[in-house]
């Protein structure tokens, strides 16, 4: 080309969530049958939407209003039913002026770092949700600033590798925490919040939660919104119906804005993600007319209820299943519906294989581990996706040092689940041992 085309820093993005697709269905052309456990699509894993809930949208669809703009920051009556949800938790209050809807978080996200200084960093955890470090280093033209989610400590933040990183790093200007976590299914508890307030406060930092799976837990655990505890630090929380009604396919999600009036700065990103909006005009409006409708039914606590107790029998059951093999570290799930699994240090070597009898697939996933300098556990699923056919995510692709894999918690048909799990159980058993 006459001139080059990509900023620095455009190479950053990656979605290896999907990425892996590519080398799976390479495998379902030659007629095998794969098991997806890739990405958190809950309708894939044959979730029945409730009748009630197809029923609103279907009446939404027959009203001419579906079909026109919202308010470029939202349909007003949705952001009010919002609003005052946060509000009753008791923390910080807002007002339908604080909240920005997007087409999905993805979108919110990609707006969020896209109007950032480059030097201006948001420390993440790590493992990483892909889209936020993605976007972070993408924005900065660099790699990802990370601090670190310990698996032999339940998988809580190192608050102190936290601390360190943003004291003698005066480029940071935010945390991001993702609770409950993914990829983890780790879910902070109350202090451990505060502990992340208390830092943010001394540093004066900007503190950013993506909380799209907060009313997604179960076996007893509750999450703590960031409201309840922020006080008047300036603050940001990402939300989105996508996991919990389910529908993915809407992408809708919102930013809630605490304390905007608290620093001038903050208050001017809030106005240009803002502004931004309104040169776009707006966000799909079907899904945000169904919101409060969905919501206020009789039916919507219960749902949400039954659904939860089932991912916390499925996150039962991979720790029968799971939990106990060695070479691994296996932490029991409390929210969202996903788990990683992390291959103890030393355990996994360049030569490990598993059995693959047709030739065709042999010869596909030699040339995918060709390359030396692959991280261990991408070989691992990839024979694991040859030789089980089944589609994990190798976890030095969640902006990681650690080896492992994610796996959801999704399959709502208990034989196919336990026999997901139980095959790949014997997969890490037969790799480990080769």
């Amino acid at each position: 080309m006459r001139q080059l085309l990509l900023r620095p820093g455009a190479e950053e993005l990656s979605y290896e969530i999907r990425g892996i697709v590519k080398k799976a269905r390479q495998i379902e052309s030659l007629d095998y049958p794969m098991t997806w456990e890739n990405i958190g699509d809950p309708i894939q894993k044959h979730n029945q939407v409730p009748g009630w809930m197809k029923e609103i949208v279907s009446g939404l669809v027959s009203e001419d209003k579906s079909y026109g703009y919202a308010d470029s920051k939202g349909v007003f009556e949705t952001r009010q039913f919002l609003a005052d949800l946060t509000n009753e938790k008791g923390g910080a209050q807002i007002s339908p002026e604080d909240i920005l809807f997007f087409n999905g978080l993805g979108d919110a996200i990609a707006k969020l770092y896209q109007f950032l200084i480059p030097t201006a960093r948001i420390i993440g955890p790590s493992p990483a949700y892909s889209t936020h470090s993605s976007a972070e280093a993408a924005h900065a033209n660099t790699a990802p600033i990370t601090y670190k989610l310990d698996p032999d400590n339940q998988w809580l933040p190192d608050l102190e590798d936290l601390y360190l990183k943003v004291k003698y790093n005066p480029s940071i200007v935010g945390i991001l925490i993702i609770n409950p976590d993914n990829p983890t299914g780790m879910v902070y508890p109350k202090e451990v919040l505060e502990g992340f307030v208390k830092i943010a406060e001394e540093f004066n930092l900007l503190l950013i939660a993506d909380e799209i799976y907060q009313n997604i837990t179960y076996n007893g655990i509750k999450a703590v919104a960031l409201a309840e505890v922020i006080g008047d630090r300036p603050a940001i929380s990402l939300k989105g119906i996508s996991k919990e009604f389910p529908w993915p396919g809407a992408r809708c999600g919102w930013m809630e804005f605490y304390n905007r009036d608290r620093s001038i700065e903050f208050s001017k990103l809030c106005q240009t993600l803002e502004n931004a909006k309104m040169i776009e005009v707006c966000s799909t409006i079907l899904p945000q007319l169904a919101i409060p409708l969905i919501m206020k039914h009789p039916e919507y606590i219960r749902y949400r209820e039954n659904a939860n107790e089932e991912i916390g029998k499925r996150s039962r059951w991979m720790a029968e299943i799971l939990g106990e093999i060695p070479g691994i570290k296996f932490n029991p799930t409390q929210g969202a519906f996903y788990n990683t699994i992390v291959f103890d240090e030393g355990v996994l070597t360049p030569h490990q294989q598993l059995p693959i009898a047709d030739p065709r697939l042999k010869t596909l996933v030699e040339g995918w581990v060709s390359n030396m300098d692959m991280p261990l556990d991408k070989r691992f699923v990839y024979y694991l996706l040859a030789s089980e056919q089944i589609c994990v995510v190798p976890i030095s692709s969640f902006c990681s040092d650690l080896r492992g894999f994610r796996v959801t918690l999704l399959e709502e048909e208990e034989s196919t689940f336990r026999d997901t799990f139980e095959r790949l159980g014997k997969a890490i058993t037969s790799y480990l041992q080769s």
